[in-house]
C-alpha cells in the first residue's frame, strides 16, 4: 500500500516497511571516515543522520559513502557544524537546507529530506556554553525555531524523524551522577524546558520509550577518562511523529563504536520501525 501526501511542493509516497534509522555526531567526518565506514558496513541503517560533519560543503566523502550504497545530502561548514542525511541504496529528496526562522543564520545545522516516503530532519542543536551568555541565548533562539517549524511539520500530516544531537540532556537520569556540570547549558531548566515543548506537540522520544529507565548514554567526553568510566550522558535523540511511533519495534546504541580507535566522542543510536 502506497499514501502519497505532500509538504511544500515536495510529494511524500508513503509505504509499508521496515526501516532502521539512526543518528551519529561524527565529530569530523573526514577525520573519522574510516570509523564511519566501518560502522555502516557492521550496522547497516537504511537512513542515517550525521552532525558536526566539520568539512565544508566540498570536501564531503560522498564517494567513499557511495561506494557502500548510500546517497547522500549534505549542508557543510568549514570546520564547524554541518548536518547530512544517507540513504541506502537510494538518493534523499532534499527539501529544506536550513531551518526557517532566521535568513541570516550562517550556521550549517538543519537539512531535511524525504527518503522512501519519510521525511527525514538532520539537525544539530548550538551547545549553548558558556552560559549565561549569548551562546545560550543562541541555542534557546535557534531551538524556538526548531519548536515553530515542528509545529509545521505535525500539522501536515505526515511522517516525520526528527533526528540528532539536540545537546539536551533531558532529564537528571540521562546523565551520570555529578554535580560538576551544573552550570552546563546541555542540563539548563530552559534546555530541558525547550525539550519538553517539543514533545508536547506529539513527538515520541522513541529511545526512551523503548527502555523507560536507566542509563541510554550517547556521548562520553574525551576528557576525565568518562568513557573508561561510563560518565556518560544522552545527547543524541530520535523523535518519530504520531504516524510512525506506534511502528516502532526496537533501537539501541552502538556503544562498541565509542570504543573504537580514533572514535568520536559520540555513538551512534538507531531505531526500526516496522509498517
Amino acid at each position: 500500500m502506497r499514501v502519497c501526501v505532500s509538504i511544500g511542493s515536495s510529494p511524500l509516497c508513503y509505504r509499508h516497511q521496515r526501516v532502521k534509522i539512526a543518528t551519529f555526531n561524527i565529530n569530523g567526518v573526514n577525520k573519522r571516515l574510516a570509523n564511519l565506514l566501518a560502522w555502516l558496513a557492521c550496522a547497516r541503517p537504511d537512513v542515517v543522520c550525521l552532525q558536526e560533519l566539520k568539512s565544508e560543503q566540498g570536501a564531503f566523502p560522498v564517494a567513499a559513502v557511495r561506494a557502500l550504497g548510500y546517497g547522500a545530502v549534505w549542508q557543510g561548514e568549514r570546520s564547524w557544524n554541518g548536518v547530512a542525511i544517507l540513504a541506502r541504496d537510494c538518493d534523499p529528496i532534499l527539501t529544506r537546507a536550513t531551518l526557517p526562522g532566521n535568513p541570516d543564520d550562517p550556521q550549517a545545522r538543519y537539512i531535511e529530506a524525504a527518503v522512501n516516503g519519510i521525511l527525514i530532519a538532520s539537525l544539530y542543536l548550538p551547545n549553548g556554553n558558556p552560559q549565561p551568555g549569548p551562546k545560550f541565548d543562541y541555542k534557546l533562539a535557534w531551538f524556538d525555531r526548531l519548536i515553530r517549524h515542528a509545529a509545521h511539520l505535525m500539522s501536515a500530516g505526515v511522517p516525520v524523524i526528527l533526528a540528532g544531537d539536540y545537546n539536551v540532556v533531558p532529564t537528571p537520569q540521562d546523565i551520570y551522577p555529578t554535580r560538576s556540570l551544573d552550570r552546563n547549558a546541555l542540563i539548563q531548566p530552559a534546555s530541558r524546558q525547550a525539550f519538553q515543548q517539543l514533545l508536547a506537540q506529539g513527538w515520541t522520544d522513541s529511545l526512551r520509550s523503548l527502555q523507560p529507565e536507566g542509563p541510554l548514554w550517547t556521548f562520553w567526553d574525551y576528557e576525565y577518562n568518562r568513557w573508561q568510566a561510563d560518565k556518560g550522558m544522552r545527547l543524541d535523540h530520535i523523535l518519530l511523529s504520531p504516524q510512525l511511533s506506534a511502528s516502532l519495534i526496537e533501537g539501541a546504541v552502538d556503544r562498541w563504536a565509542r570504543g573504537e580507535d580514533n572514535s568520536s566522542d559520540h555513538a551512534p543510536a538507531w531505531v526500526k520501525i516496522q509498517e
